[in-house]
């Protein structure tokens, strides 16, 4: 902030919401760990039934259409979404916020299992049928509402955990969505193919409630009560932009994560094509598994190292490197090179993702954060699909094309060498410079020594 009086006023309104010295660091950091595990099996559960549906319409309608629009919808929902979960999460105890997610989406599931196991299957996978879409979006909502907990889950890490620890405690949030990633990458698929739809549903069912009965019996005695908010209504935008701005440099960074997730949705959209034509089917599933272990790894080193004295330096210098590993990794078609620089590149995620939400946590009341992070997800959340749906018609009709013409071919041989997909190389290549560009010259702008200056001086218990 430019001026850190506000903040301390501001703080002041949730100080007494929040009694932190009623257990000591180590039993609230014990707490913190039971809603991580608790919110890590729900993500999981969440993510392996949704991507499981994924795979079942494909298979059951071959229309590339109807699979686009339900796996589109998931990410669209939560980016429309968020602003009203930021919302009620300022106005209601975050405890409280987590159980009723976790309540809906298990009633969710139920209807669903109920929908799959009364409508025959052809009547269920007709696309002509109500049914089809009702089913959809049973499980959509579901699964959407399912992450308002992670929205809760940034603001608990606030109440729980010691400011010079909070880095560490997020770098165990990237850690779980690492697990969730490598889960939803091999058992998804598997669980189809192998168990049906029906068993699936019904294994997401047993974990839903497990997840739902575990939180019941977590308690946080640390949130006496919701915290005095300026929040109104379900969906906040007006406050939402408010919680933003009053926070000099706070919307820029926003907007740079949003970026920076734009460029990702490049990586996304055309990874799988370039791993298919790089290995089989199979061999490709367990290697981008193994490549999701960066998740885990990365997650580790932030919990175990930090993020230094200033969170947001830490996340320029990551993005470059991030940068430059998918500016080379494919500049020559070497089954090794492509594997390790996805897991490079997946080692680093976790760190950019955590120093976002510790600047957020230290310079952000408490009181306001739900918001700010619902308003940062809408917009982050949203730019990899987007650019996903640019970047991929372009690479088929153009890119693709001309980079196996034999003109083309002989134009990027030098620099991407020979092979089927120099193409994706291509614009892997310039999509890893614009990254590293954006990255250098925002450590050069006015709003890096802002943000950096206001996570420096504001209070530590703010």
């Amino acid at each position: 902030m430019t001026e850190q009086e506000p903040v301390r006023q501001t703080a002041a309104v949730a100080a007494d919401a929040v009694d932190e010295p009623l257990r000591g660091p180590e039993q609230r950091h014990r707490t913190f760990i039971g809603i991580l595990a608790n919110t890590g099996l729900a993500n999981i559960t969440t993510s392996y039934l949704w991507f499981a549906l994924t795979f079942w319409v494909y298979l059951g309608t071959r229309n590339v259409i109807a699979t686009g629009v339900v796996g589109g919808s998931y990410m669209l929902l939560i980016a429309l979404s968020s602003i009203s979960f930021g919302t009620y999460v300022d106005r209601y105890r975050k405890l409280a916020v987590m159980r009723i997610a976790a309540a809906f989406t298990l009633a969710m599931f139920l209807l669903a299992g109920a929908m799959f196991l009364l409508t025959p299957g052809d009547v269920l996978l007709d696309l002509a049928q109500p049914w089809f879409w009702a089913f959809m979006l049973v499980v959509l909502l579901g699964a959407v509402v399912e992450n308002m907990r992670n929205i809760a889950l940034a603001a608990t890490v606030t109440i729980l955990i010691e400011p010079d620890r909070r880095a560490n405690a997020n770098g165990l949030v990237g850690m779980v969505q690492g697990l969730m990633f490598i889960v939803t990458s091999v058992f998804s698929g598997l669980s189809v193919g192998l168990l049906g739809m029906g068993w699936t549903i019904v294994v997401a069912l047993a974990l839903t409630a497990l997840a739902f009965l575990h939180v019941l019996t977590l308690r946080m005695p640390e949130e006496v009560r919701a915290a005095a908010t300026d929040a109104r209504g379900g969906f906040d935008l007006r406050g939402s932009l408010a919680a933003v701005w009053a926070v000099s440099g706070l919307f820029a960074l926003i907007l740079f994560s949003t970026f920076n997730n734009f460029i990702g949705g490049v990586y996304m959209a055309l990874m799988d094509p370039y791993g298919l034509e790089m290995f089989s089917v199979e061999l490709w599933g367990t290697f981008l598994a193994l490549g999701a272990t960066g998740f885990i790894v990365g997650g580790a080193l932030v919990n175990r190292f930090g993020l230094g004295s200033n969170p947001l330096r830490t996340l320029l210098v990551a993005v470059v490197v991030m940068g430059a590993v998918g500016a080379v990794f494919t500049l020559r078609e070497w089954p090794w090179l492509y594997v390790a620089g996805i897991w490079l590149y997946l080692v680093l995620v976790p760190a950019v993702e955590a120093a976002e939400q510790t600047v957020i946590q230290r310079v952000v009341p408490l009181h306001r954060q739900g918001r700010v992070f619902g308003f940062a997800m809408a917009f982050e959340s949203a730019a990899a699909p987007i650019t996903a749906f640019l970047i991929a018609p372009i690479a088929q009709v153009w890119i693709i094309p001309y980079a196996r013409s034999p003109e083309g071919a002989a134009q990027l041989a030098p620099l991407l060498g020979e092979g089927t997909s120099r193409g994706i190389g291509l614009v892997f290549l310039i999509s890893g410079i614009i990254l590293i560009a954006a990255a250098l010259l925002a450590f050069l702008t006015p709003v890096y020594r802002r943000v950096s200056a206001s996570y420096a001086q504001t209070d530590a218990g703010t």
